[in-house]
């Protein structure tokens, strides 16, 4: 079955605002797995604008599920990744002032870097993924790197769904054949959401793996957060 696992970093946006505790992110974690969540996933930036690198111990003591650290793999980063052992590490291109994800890796150019960080997390049994574009050259230069999977970058597909759905998925669809015969496992992520989720997971062949954030925080100032797990999990199990 698809795991659906949940950024929480919006949540710690909010907190953020204010300064103090509220909303507790240690706490929508316990309560984002009590609800139906299939793990929680957290991206700490260098400047800590959500999610703090003390959070990521706070929350790690609660997982019941899986727990995911996605993140640019800088020599900080790569000692909190070694040092909290999650059950995965997701490697993203950011630079240090991204608002959010934008791009996928070029595995071609950056190979070395890539497969020394990802030799030291599979050294310490962390299971590694690569954020990464459509690109078929990535996909196969993401097989030398060593990763056990790749997220596939989503935002295209869901800025163009709503005006054509086969021609949104098509590069995805093409892009998880190729993922499947390299033997990479497949998550994906960014922009997807209740309109356009079920559609995406339907034609994606051996899909492990959505994690969403913002969407589903956003859905659940309105609608609750247990109610708005349910709604996504729906929309994978349909």
């Amino acid at each position: 079955m698809i795991k659906l696992s949940v950024n929480i970093n919006k949540i710690a946006t909010i907190r953020n605002a204010r300064g103090g505790k509220i909303p507790d992110v240690k706490e929508a974690a316990i309560r984002c797995q009590m609800f139906g969540a299939d793990g929680i996933t957290v991206h700490p930036r260098p400047d800590e604008r959500h999610i703090k690198y003390s959070d990521v111990f706070d929350i790690k003591s609660i997982i019941t599920t899986e727990f995911n650290i996605e993140g640019y793999p800088s020599e900080k980063f790569i000692n909190l990744v070694l040092e909290a052992k999650p059950h995965q590490v997701t490697l993203v291109p950011d630079p240090p002032d991204a608002i959010t994800s934008n791009a996928g890796w070029d595995t071609k150019k950056h190979k070395i870097f890539l497969k020394k960080a990802i030799t030291r997390f599979k050294n310490a049994g962390i299971r590694t993924s690569l954020f990464i574009d459509t690109n078929k050259e990535n996909i196969l230069h993401a097989t030398d790197c060593g990763t056990d999977r790749i997220e596939l970058y989503t935002e295209a597909y869901a800025k163009n769904y709503k005006t054509n759905p086969e021609k949104a998925v098509e590069p995805f669809v093409n892009a998880a054949i190729i993922a499947n015969k390299q033997e990479l496992g497949i998550n994906a992520g960014h922009d997807l959401d209740l309109t356009n989720l079920n559609y995406f997971i339907k034609n994606i062949p051996n899909l492990l793996e959505v994690s969403i954030g913002h969407a589903l925080i956003s859905d659940a100032l309105y609608l609750g957060l247990e109610n708005t797990i349910n709604m996504y999990k729906r929309e994978i199990l349909r």
